[in-house]
């Protein structure tokens, strides 16, 4: 098979020890890139090699990409075909049915389970799929064949949408693939009933990493009065209700959210409990501390304020802004629960963050929870990236 293949070799100066234990990519600057390199279509399968051109494995190249190679085998002569295919995501299937009583969950969290850049959310008969690597793309039909295959779904939606697929320059489009859908998903998590729309909403639809923050905090939650801002389709309000929450005000800068939001507090039969309001969500929690309001339980689960290394600096300053904000509005003796999914912010950061804005706000607390991201979303030991999210619920003093 490798005769076939054309092959791409580190530079001298390139650190080969950590493909060879399993680190994942190569970055431009340390692959050569001659013409005959620069000329493979994205996508392109290649053997890799060290510098005294020993094989590392096979790779996807994609000239166009700060991540220029990404490890798909160990075996330099594997065949990427459906076989393979099925394969990876069988293994990946096998961790969630021993995880999850019911088919809601992400199926595959790209390079943790094997598949470079693929991300799939499963949702019953419906899964959502989004391929932000170019191999991905270029072996689509190949892949929802065989993810129909293992999983026996019906309905496949291509959500090609986001930051990933614009680094490798891939364009943005959401499609339905198969099957048919009749409107938003209804999703039982944690007591409580999610409405995610696979075509229209955010990423997938629904964000599956928060679930067992959703469920600590739901222990905080009965008869209290709860905020949530950056709310998308009800995250961890809906659950505060599942928990017996006397009261949940959702908050987000999206109606078409807050609409799901509340579709999901009455499917419930909770909608006598929920209150929504759309706007953006500093403004928000600056017009709440101007109206006196204060929660028993508040939330605050921004997007992503650093993205990258470059963007840290300002992220980190956001996110002591929440804090300071949110921190006024917690009424004495209640619970704050901040989170990240910065990759670029890592815990220690964020939590100093936070613990500036908590103390900005004349406020002190201690920390009584720090939660990551749920077992469907694997963390491979040798990526960094692949471990994003941090919630800190903190308890703050009388």
């Amino acid at each position: 098979m490798t005769d076939t293949r054309p092959t791409v070799r580190l530079r001298p100066k390139a650190e080969a020890r950590a493909i060879r234990h399993g680190f994942p990519w190569v970055y431009a600057d340390e692959l050569v890139t001659d013409r005959r390199t620069r000329a493979l279509a994205p996508g392109t399968l290649a053997v890799l090699e060290d510098a005294e051109r020993r094989p590392l494995g096979l790779v996807t190249v994609n000239p166009n990409s700060r991540i220029i190679a990404r490890v798909l085998d160990r075996d330099a002569e594997a065949c990427i075909d459906a076989e393979w295919l099925a394969a990876r995501l069988a293994t990946a299937l096998a961790l969630r049915d021993r995880l999850y009583d019911a088919p809601f969950y992400r199926l595959v969290h790209a390079e943790a389970d094997g598949l470079p850049g693929v991300v799939i959310d499963r949702f019953g008969d419906a899964a959502v799929i989004q391929p932000n690597a170019a191999w991905a793309e270029a072996h689509l039909d190949a892949l929802v064949a065989a993810l129909a295959d293992v999983t026996g779904v019906g309905t496949v939606v291509k959500n090609g949408t986001g930051r990933a697929r614009g680094l490798e320059g891939l364009a943005e489009e959401t499609v339905l693939l198969r099957g048919g859908l009749d409107g938003p998903v209804p999703v039982p998590m944690n007591g409580a009933t999610y409405m995610a729309d696979l075509m229209g909403g955010q990423k997938t639809g629904l964000f599956y990493d928060q679930r067992p923050n959703h469920a600590f905090v739901q222990r905080l939650a009965q008869g209290a009065r709860v905020l949530d801002v950056f709310s998308h389709v009800g995250g961890f309000a809906l659950a505060a209700l599942a928990g017996g929450a006397r009261h949940a005000l959702a908050v987000d800068s999206s109606a078409p959210a807050l609409a799901l939001a509340e579709a999901g507090a009455a499917a419930m039969g909770a909608a006598d409990r929920f209150a929504s309001r759309q706007g953006d969500a500093f403004d928000t929690l600056a017009a709440l501390a101007d109206e006196a309001e204060n929660f028993d339980l508040v939330i605050c689960d921004p997007p992503a304020f650093a993205p990258s290394k470059q963007a840290l600096d300002t992220g980190l300053r956001a996110y002591e802004r929440v804090a300071r904000l949110a921190a006024g509005l917690v009424a004495p003796g209640g619970y704050l629960c901040l989170c990240s999914c910065s990759h670029a912010a890592d815990l220690a950061r964020f939590r100093a963050a936070c613990a500036r804005g908590i103390g900005k706000a004349g406020r002190r607390g201690q920390i009584i929870h720090t939660g990551f991201a749920g077992p469907d979303h694997p963390v491979l030991p040798h990526l960094a990236e692949s471990s994003y999210l941090k919630a800190l619920v903190f308890r703050l003093a009388p």
